[in-house]
C-alpha cells in the first residue's frame, strides 16, 4: 500500500510540474510574433592607420549588381569615400572575392590599386587564404569590414577576425544584403553574440576618425 501511495505521489508531482504541450513551441511556431529588439548603438571610433586595415568584402560585379544584390549599389558611395580616406592615411586596403573571380571584377568606382592584396574564398575570407598572414605581417590589430553580403562574408569574416584576436569595426552604411532583415540580424548578432561581440564595434563611415 505504501509503495502504491509513493508511486501515485510521484506521478502527481510529475504531472503538476510538466510543461504543457501547448507551451513547448519552437521558433517556427513563434516566428510571426517575434518583435525585433532595439537597434544596436552605433559608436564613434578613432583608429590608428598604422595598425588598421580596411577589408573590402566581395564588392565584385558578379555579386554587387542590380539583379542579385541591388542594395549593395547603395553602399558604393560610402565605401568609395572610406577607401579614399584610408588611402590618404596610408592604411592597408585588402580586397576579397570568390574563387575563380579575379580582382578586375571589383566594381570600377572601388577598384584596387596595383599593390592592394586580393584574397579569394567564400564566406570566411581567412579560410584557405593568407589573409591572416597579410594582416599580421603589417602589424594590423584592427580591421574595418565593409561589403556584401551581410549574412555571408561580412558576418562570417568579422566573427572569424574577432576570434583570431583582431578588433573589428563594422560601418553599417558600408554593408548590405538582399534583404533588410538579413542586414538587421547580422548587426544584432555582431553586437550581441557571445565571445565575438566584445571585439566588435558598430559604427557609420562618418563616425570613423583616423
Amino acid at each position: 500500500m505504501r509503495r502504491y501511495l509513493l508511486a501515485a505521489l510521484a506521478a502527481a508531482i510529475v504531472t503538476a510540474t510538466a510543461v504543457p504541450a501547448s507551451a513547448a513551441t519552437t521558433i517556427i511556431d513563434d516566428w510571426a510574433g517575434v518583435k525585433a529588439p532595439p537597434a544596436p548603438v552605433l559608436k564613434e571610433v578613432t583608429v590608428d592607420p598604422k595598425t588598421t586595415a580596411l577589408l573590402v568584402l566581395d564588392m565584385i560585379k558578379p555579386i554587387c549588381n542590380e539583379q542579385r544584390y541591388p542594395r549593395c549599389l547603395n553602399t558604393v558611395p560610402a565605401v568609395k569615400k572610406l577607401i579614399a580616406e584610408a588611402r590618404s592615411k596610408g592604411m592597408l586596403v585588402v580586397y576579397t572575392g570568390v574563387p575563380h573571380v579575379p580582382n578586375t571584377a571589383v566594381l570600377p568606382p572601388l577598384a584596387p590599386a596595383a599593390h592592394d592584396p586580393y584574397v579569394q574564398s567564400f564566406l570566411d575570407k581567412f579560410l584557405h587564404t593568407d589573409l591572416e598572414k597579410i594582416l599580421k605581417d603589417k602589424g594590423i590589430k584592427t580591421v574595418i569590414n565593409v561589403g556584401v553580403t551581410a549574412q555571408g562574408a561580412v558576418i562570417t569574416t568579422s566573427s572569424e577576425a574577432a576570434q583570431r584576436g583582431f578588433k573589428v569595426i563594422v560601418p553599417v552604411d558600408g554593408v548590405s544584403a538582399n534583404l533588410t532583415y538579413a542586414e538587421q540580424y547580422t548587426m544584432w548578432d555582431l553586437a550581441n553574440a557571445p565571445v565575438i561581440s566584445p571585439n566588435i564595434t558598430l559604427t557609420k563611415t562618418d563616425m570613423l576618425k583616423f
